[in-house]
């Protein structure tokens, strides 16, 4: 997995209104979860930027006033109507223990299906995986050059390094589903027989 640095502050004030004061200095209010105890810190909206924005997931290397944590993105919060970051929730990744995270696909080759005129679909974006953050890739690699118009690759299928794929066996991943020009040049194709 990619990391991330992010330099944070301690909170001395907890609340809607510490929050709203800090969200008007355009600083982004946040909670550390899962260590010792809840730390709550707030960082500047602008460090979030390539963190967040992306379908990456990262280890982030928090520093907070001088203390050292590492910890993932367990949730985040947008204002409903101008999509703007209001509250981010990390998890703190615990030494020498496996973490669950969902990971994107990333399709390589070109399949014999699209070729015969058949649609490619991604059916899933994300797959969950589990292992040591240091084993876990930063994304799943799929090849679909054999997949033909009809077939799907499914998580069972795909090949995992150090870590174990979590998502249901039988889920479908991506898959080349029949077009109407799939099915007029398999007709050609039998005419001419």
């Amino acid at each position: 997995m990619e990391s991330f640095a992010l330099k944070a502050s301690l909170r001395k004030e907890t609340g809607k209104k510490s929050s709203k004061t800090l969200r008007g200095a355009e600083s982004v209010p946040c909670v550390l979860y899962g260590g010792k105890g809840n730390i709550n810190l707030y960082a500047a909206e602008r460090d979030f930027r390539d963190l967040i924005y992306t379908p990456t997931v990262f280890i982030v290397h928090l520093d907070i006033e001088g203390a050292q944590h590492r910890a993932m993105i367990k949730e985040t919060q947008f204002h409903p109507v101008t999509d703007k970051l209001l509250h981010v929730d990390f998890y703190e990744i615990p030494e020498n223990k496996p973490i669950t995270v969902e990971l994107p696909v990333k399709i390589t080759g070109s399949s014999i299906g699209v070729r015969e005129g058949g649609k490619l679909v991604l059916d899933r974006r994300k797959i969950a995986v589990k292992g040591l953050p240091e084993d876990i890739p930063a994304e799943i690699t799929v090849d679909i050059t054999e997949l033909g118009v009809g077939k799907s690759i499914r998580a069972a299928e795909i090949t995992a390094g150090k870590y174990q794929i979590v998502t249901a066996k039988e889920t479908p991943v991506v898959s080349v589903r029949a077009t109407r020009a799939a099915a007029v040049a398999a007709e050609a194709a039998t005419a001419t027989k």
